[in-house]
């Protein structure tokens, strides 16, 4: 366990290198007893310090949902992290590379909260039943630590929160069969990962739930009008400078982000 006064140096790593796009030394190296308590409280303190500073909270990301990629960080549960207006980016836009350490991309669906929702006890009917609508986006995940990181340095880091590209056609969560809505990642026209929404715990609603539940345990709702980013449902394709990056999500359309 950390003291706070450790927490709050973690935290300053943390801001300082998203500010110089560089990256940190994992915080489990220089806190070896660093606790998965830790790493939410070193979050949080990131995510209060920049509320502070006048970013606005606008829902939050889930991580870490399929089983594989649970064994591989030794943990038996998703993760989280927080989502600010400043990480919006337009369908189509074209961003700096400069901006980001290593980015890389995912495919996932949003749920945009149409009724408040807070555990415990929530489960997929709550899920859809809050759900105004769901689309198509691709998060940006952005490392602010070195390679090999532990599920403490990705946790403290916000989940590699970066950015949120959204767009494509918004669908009523019970129009479509969600867990059968399909992602395929083009880098330059190139196919690079596909898959299906099921692939987070079976449902994405089900990440959702999870969410709600989880943060229910500090008296934390998901606010309506919040977006939740329900998991990735491929594994993450490394954006390069000059790279254009497609998400065809069939019927319900794509959408697309340059690095530049």
């Amino acid at each position: 366990m950390m003291s706070e006064a450790d927490r709050s140096k973690a935290a300053d790593i943390l801001m300082a290198a998203e500010k110089e796009r560089k990256q940190a030394v994992q915080l489990s190296k220089t806190w070896p007893g660093i606790t998965m308590e830790d790493a939410y409280a070193i979050s949080t303190e990131v995510a209060n310090r920049r509320m502070a500073a006048g970013a606005k909270l606008i829902g939050h990301k889930v991580g870490l949902t399929s089983k594989a990629m649970q064994r591989s960080s030794q943990i038996d549960e998703p993760d989280y992290g927080y989502l600010f207006d400043s990480m919006m980016v337009a369908d189509g836009a074209s961003v700096a590379h400069a901006n980001y350490c290593l980015p890389r991309v995912e495919v996932e669906l949003a749920f945009i909260m149409g009724k408040p929702l807070c555990g415990p006890g929530v489960g997929l009917p709550d899920v859809l039943r809050a759900t105004e609508y769901v689309v198509p986006a691709i998060e940006i995940v952005d490392a602010r630590i070195q390679d090999p990181r532990k599920i403490f340095d990705t946790v403290s880091d916000n989940g590699a929160a970066a950015g949120i590209v959204i767009g494509g056609r918004p669908v009523r969560p019970l129009d479509v069969d969600l867990r059968w809505v399909g992602g395929i990642m083009s880098r330059n026209a190139e196919i690079e990962e596909t898959g299906v929404a099921a692939g987070v715990l079976g449902h994405p609603a089900l990440g959702v739930a999870w969410l709600a539940n989880k943060l229910g345990q500090y008296g934390v709702a998901l606010d309506v009008g919040h977006i939740v980013l329900a998991g990735s449902f491929t594994r993450v394709v490394f954006a390069r400078k000059g790279d254009t990056l497609h998400a065809d999500f069939g019927e319900l359309g794509g959408i697309a982000v340059q690095f530049v």
